[in-house]
């Protein structure tokens, strides 16, 4: 359903409410997601960002009910991810004269995808389009998330369009923050942060900075993905400060799989230390937990400690994907250890400090192996083990 989300400004895009996985299967979308697009009616008609391809048809139906797709003069395409351009072919056939404004990158990035000949109009930062009323401004924004990525501001209606900053993968009936639950609503804008982009952090502090020098009024903020921030937009500005910071909070994780629940009794042992020392965890068991929300619970700690049995002189292939992901994402400022059973070589626990400490984790190591099932000592050594890295934890509140 077509929202004015402002006087001559239309929310056309798609809810998707079947979507459980994205980028492939590497995130997981429990609450499904949207594919904003936005029409701004004025002397000239400009449509920012369309949607994924397979909705191309729902996403034009909803064009027309505001305007014949003919009659748009420009679009702009923030990011060439086809989750936002996936309409263009379908929008272009209808519009085929209409100016496709892109980022210096997007002139790469949108004809290496559709290899088509639109009408490109490429723009940097401060560089402006004048629609008659209003007028857009671009900003580029390389890296958040892609090296095309950029943002558009329109005058007027002091409305900012970051495609995929400050957004969620959220599906619901209503389109503005102050509409829907906000403990839903900042659990996905969180996890999209952790799982997207943690890599950028750096980068999404400078660009916040260079938006604000910009000196424009922000009203609203309409990113590419789940609901608009209407009620106080720059909470979520705050939030990406604050996350981009990377403090972590007092609490711990623990990671684990297991063959013969050795590693899981292990595990439970070093939870044990980490309540001895009032340091808050969960545990997850690595193959049933949902990937990215263990992931995001790494983010918000300032502890991770993994456990897996000895497999092929290696830790246990359910936590590969967790590893890369870990050197992946680049999480800073966190403690680390490792533990594990085994029977005949025990190379596990080595392999997961190895491979923290290559993530930038500071290992408090040497972690705690235990040959078969473990004896009562082996899991004192585990408690010992929660007990050293909430120490660790306290160490870097004293260090904040």
């Amino acid at each position: 359903m077509v929202t004015e989300i402002l006087e001559g400004v239309y929310w056309v895009g798609v809810v998707d409410w079947a979507l459980r996985h994205f980028h492939g299967h590497e995130l997981s979308t429990p609450r499904g997601s949207t594919y904003n697009s936005y029409l701004i009616a004025d002397e000239k008609t400009a449509l920012v960002d369309t949607v994924w391809g397979p909705f191309a048809e729902d996403f034009l139906a909803n064009v027309r009910d505001v305007v014949d797709p003919a009659a748009i003069d420009v679009v702009v395409a923030n990011h060439a991810e086809p989750d936002h351009s996936g309409g263009l072919p379908a929008l272009m056939r209808h519009c085929p004269e209409a100016t496709v404004v892109v980022s210096k990158r997007g002139a790469e990035s949108i004809p290496g995808h559709y290899h088509e000949d639109w009408n490109l109009q490429v723009v940097g930062t401060g560089d402006t389009i004048s629609l008659g009323r209003h007028e857009l401004v671009f900003v580029e924004a390389p890296m958040l998330h892609w090296p095309d990525s950029m943002f558009t501001y329109v005058t007027g209606k002091n409305l900012l369009l970051p495609n995929d900053a400050f957004g969620q993968h959220y599906a619901t009936d209503r389109r503005f923050n102050d509409e829907v639950d906000e403990h839903a609503l900042f659990e996905e804008a969180l996890r999209y942060y952790a799982n997207i982009l943690t890599p950028f952090s750096d980068l999404v502090l400078q660009k916040i900075e260079e938006v604000l020098a910009l000196g424009l009024p922000v009203d609203m903020i309409g990113p590419s993905h789940g609901v608009i921030w209407r009620e106080n937009p720059l909470q979520i500005v705050e939030k990406y400060r604050e996350w981009a910071a990377q403090r972590g909070e007092r609490r711990a994780v623990v990671l684990y799989d297991t063959m013969w629940h050795a590693t899981r009794h292990m595990a439970e042992a070093v939870g044990a230390g980490l309540a001895a020392e009032g340091v808050p965890f969960k545990i997850f068991y690595a193959p049933l937990s949902d990937r990215n929300a263990v992931l995001t619970e790494i983010f918000q700690a300032r502890a991770l400690v993994v456990g897996s049995p000895t497999v092929n002189r290696g830790y246990i292939s359910t936590l590969g994907t967790y590893m890369e992901d870990l050197r992946g994402l680049g999480f800073k400022n966190k403690v680390a250890a490792a533990f594990g059973s085994y029977g005949w070589s025990g190379e596990a626990v080595k392999a997961v400090e190895e491979h923290l400490a290559r993530c930038k984790f500071d290992v408090v190591g040497p972690g705690v192996r235990a040959k078969w099932q473990p004896t009562a000592d082996d899991l004192a050594a585990c408690e010992e083990l929660g007990r050293k890295v909430a120490r660790a934890v306290a160490a870097t509140e004293e260090g904040t």
